[in-house]
């Protein structure tokens, strides 16, 4: 008894993750690959949500599909000597990946048809093997073409697939004869949601986006407000506050921008997807570096990084370049994940100079803080406390998310999760804006805006007005023991270690 089992499929579901290049999938002298005893071209795999019902016929608005346009397979003249000939196309549910494929008695498992099966009258020898799903008998969708005589080229009838069901669909093209090898494929599908032709597992971040440009705009209208009212205590540190959340509206604007012309076109315009790619570097690599300077202490405790700043400098460099490569690679042209290898030699960098970026910015913080604590400036102590409680949540809420990220993709191997895979981009987008609006809120342009400026030495007519404040406080004090007080007081305020108290006391 012939035992039918699953297959290659899964293997190159494995190899082929997420979606290629658009909805419009373009195939140019693409070469088949021998996977097995099969020769294949992934021809892409999305999620596509169902068709609505009550829709007028006439239009293809709220319409799921699958259509092929222009399918043609170019075989050598060496490749005219193929008994068979058959080129075929299959499409599926992820769901139904175990109805491809089969093997005979337990032997080896394959896609194409073996002699064995033949012989059982399972499967005609030189196709693939399948067998109906049970949760739809007309799934999968198997149809071919073959060359005829002597011709080199077959073209495969214009064919369109509606989707009546929910779920990630795949594409291969096939053929079992070895005699065809170096056939190419020419030609393109078109694979359209409901709602437009912007993937099933993409279509949320456009509607995310929109809501996350809102939310820029609202915080940029506060910032830019404040900064207006006090435009005379703004510091050097607030308008780099203000750069980063003029980026981080370009950044998402642009987004919403790419993802709204790839639902309407098909295709996703490389020059927005460039734009918003490199805003969004930029915003991060400003972003980390503004955060680890304030951490030193620049403009609150030291006037200057001193030697650090080449540091500083080159370390950012270097996290922009390595970020601009990964997003690029990641977001522009392609739009599926990249083999394991290859990505992890991409995000590998970036997650080291994150991780040193955390190092260096904790570190940092602890020593501001003693500083602080030992000039006594409490009023600055705790702005830092503060600060370095949101990093922490952040830096606990980001190692987190990073393991349920790894969870999700060790297994999601087949993409059956994606209906939810975009919250994982997404959040990294909310912790990134939470800290912004934290810090927006503790270095707020005010009146009093001065008192986190680091100060040189303290006044001669602030030391007179100290002296006559304990005047005021001692009346029975005589004036000899007033003026060596007043004088004690002047000689530490000289010596400016006290500059720093002195000045927040009289804050306080």
């Amino acid at each position: 008894m012939v035992r039918a089992r699953s297959i290659s499929v899964s293997t190159l579901l494995f190899l082929w993750l997420c979606c290629i290049d658009a909805s419009v999938h373009e195939y140019n002298g693409e070469s088949f690959i021998s996977k097995g005893n099969a020769f294949v071209v992934h021809g892409g795999s999305e999620g596509l949500y169902s068709s609505i019902p009550n829709q007028n016929e006439s239009s293809t608005s709220g319409i799921s599909y699958i259509r092929f346009e222009k399918i043609t397979f170019r075989r050598p003249k060496e490749a005219t000597q193929s008994r068979l000939g058959l080129v075929q196309a299959i499409v599926f549910e992820v769901e139904d990946r175990e109805t491809i494929g089969g093997s005979a008695y337990g032997g080896q498992r394959a896609v194409c048809c073996t002699p064995d099966l033949a012989k059982l009258d399972v499967c005609k020898q030189g196709e693939v093997i399948y067998r109906p799903s049970t949760r739809n008998p007309n799934w999968p969708q198997v149809f071919g073409v073959s060359f005829t005589e002597d011709n080199l080229v077959a073209t495969l009838p214009p064919k369109s697939i509606e989707i009546t069901e929910t779920g990630m669909y795949n594409l291969y093209f096939i053929y079992c004869d070895p005699n065809l090898k170096g056939l190419v494929i020419e030609g393109k599908t078109i694979w359209k949601n409901p709602t437009g032709y912007l993937p099933g597992r993409m279509a949320p971040l456009m509607k995310f986006y929109g809501f996350m440009s809102l939310a820029f705009v609202m915080l940029g209208i506060f910032w830019f407000w404040q900064n207006a009212r006090f435009w005379r205590e703004v510091l050097q540190l607030q308008n780099c506050i203000t750069l980063v959340i003029a980026l981080g509206m370009f950044e998402m604007a642009f987004w919403y921008f790419d993802y709204a012309e790839f639902n309407e076109t098909g295709i996703r315009p490389t020059g927005i997807t460039v734009w918003a790619v490199t805003f969004g570097t930029v915003k991060r690599t400003v972003a980390r570096v503004i955060i680890l300077i304030v951490s030193m202490g620049f403009g609150v405790v030291r006037p200057t990084l001193g030697g650090l700043t080449s540091k500083v400098i080159m370390l950012g460099g270097t996290f922009f370049l390595a970020s601009e490569v990964l997003e690029l690679v990641e977001n522009v042209g392609a739009v599926n994940d990249l083999s394991g290898k290859a990505r992890l030699f991409l995000v590998l960098p970036v997650a080291i100079l994150d991780a040193f970026f955390v190092i260096w910015i904790f570190t940092s913080l602890s020593a501001t803080i003693n500083k602080l604590q030992a000039k006594r400036m409490m009023a600055k102590l705790d702005i830092y406390r503060k600060f370095t409680n949101a990093l922490a949540v952040a830096v606990i809420v980001s190692v987190g998310w990073i393991c349920y990220e790894l969870y999700f993709k060790a297994n999601d191997l087949y993409n059956e999760w994606w209906q939810s895979a975009w919250s994982i981009p997404a959040l990294w987008q909310i912790l990134s804006f939470s800290l912004l609006c934290v810090i927006c809120a503790l270095w707020a342009p005010s009146q009093n805006s001065t008192r986190y400026a680091y100060l040189d030495d303290a006044s001669e007519e602030f030391d007179k007005e100290d002296a006559h404040m304990l005047m005021r406080s001692s009346p029975l004090a005589s004036s000899n023991n007033i003026r060596s007080s007043t004088e004690a007081n002047l000689v530490h305020s000289n010596d400016g270690n006290l500059n720093g108290d002195l000045e927040e006391d009289k804050t306080e």
